[in-house]
């Protein structure tokens, strides 16, 4: 039970995480925002030194590792940060939908794991109700363009679908602990001459700050050390079914406390999305060999 008790909660604090993202960007610009939650994470990592000395880099890995962190969080949290200046939270949330045929249609391609008809009709179904959801938005306080803010999302999630596929493969090789502090320092590193490229901001105690703070711990530190080590306990696909649970928790947060609302339409294209993405977790049937036949083949 310990996987599964791990991806629930990491699955609610990325559901969380675009609430404080927009607190967050109210006040700050999103690449400071990206960098000092960075910093934050990387500096409770520092605190972990010994546990991070334990690390043995293995010959030929640099390119898997460059890939991982490139992906993840380099340009997913440049494409997510874009994507919630145009979108709201919940609609950003429920874009996320998406990632488990996604993941799934990358083990096919990269991992030569065969995907289901249904599976394969799930995908579609999930893109389908992922536009109609796109183009039902209309433009609000909450979100000024939703067609392009759930289209950078969707591009958000392509790049965490190559994530997934990346740390499946080095998990075999690396501890949790390793790959999530990589994702720490590298974003760090990335987003530190794009945060000092605009104006350094004023820190100062708020709302804003808090959510960084908790980005940094909760999200950055958390979650992803959460979902590290229950993917090297389980199966990829059985992992990635787990965040259709973050639009649930996002639609609730953002309702709780922006007071960000789905309309009717939007509702039944949520409705589509999911149920694409559960059609899509459906398995290649394996075929059933009658007593008659395994004796006719004996």
């Amino acid at each position: 039970m310990l996987p599964f008790i791990l991806l629930l909660i990491a699955t609610m604090l990325w559901g969380s995480s675009f609430i404080a993202l927009k607190i967050a960007f109210a006040e700050y610009s999103p690449m400071w925002v990206i960098f000092l939650r960075m910093v934050v994470a990387s500096i409770c990592f520092l605190l972990m030194w010994k546990g991070l000395s334990r690390f043995t880099y293995q010959k030929g890995d640099w390119k898997l590792l460059l890939l991982m962190s490139a992906a993840e969080p380099c340009l997913y949290f440049v494409f997510e940060a874009m994507a919630l200046q145009y979108t709201s939270a919940a609609q950003a949330g429920m874009v996320t939908a998406v990632l488990p045929p996604m993941a799934a249609a990358l083990a096919f391609i990269f991992l030569k794991e065969r995907m289901a008809i249904m599976a394969q009709a799930g995908f579609v179904i999930a893109f389908a109700g992922l536009v109609w959801l796109s183009w039902a938005a209309e433009e609000n306080a909450h979100a000024s363009n939703p067609v392009l803010g759930n289209t950078l999302e969707l591009a958000a999630m392509a790049c965490s679908a190559v994530y997934c596929v990346c740390v499946k493969k080095l998990s075999t090789r690396y501890s949790p602990l390793v790959l999530t502090s990589l994702q720490a320092f590298s974003g760090a590193i990335f987003f530190m001459p794009l945060a000092f490229s605009q104006d350094v901001p004023p820190l100062h105690a708020g709302p804003a700050l808090y959510a960084i703070v908790f980005l940094g711990v909760c999200v950055t530190l958390g979650a992803y050390l959460l979902y590290n080590i229950a993917i090297t306990k389980m199966d990829l696909s059985k992992a990635t079914i787990f965040s259709n649970l973050i639009p649930v928790y996002t639609i609730g947060f953002a309702y709780w406390l922006l007071d960000e609302t789905l309309t009717q339409t939007q509702l039944m294209a949520c409705g589509l999305i999911l149920s694409g993405v559960v059609l899509g977790q459906s398995k290649r049937r394996k075929k059933t060999v009658m007593p008659a036949e395994r004796a006719f083949e004996s």
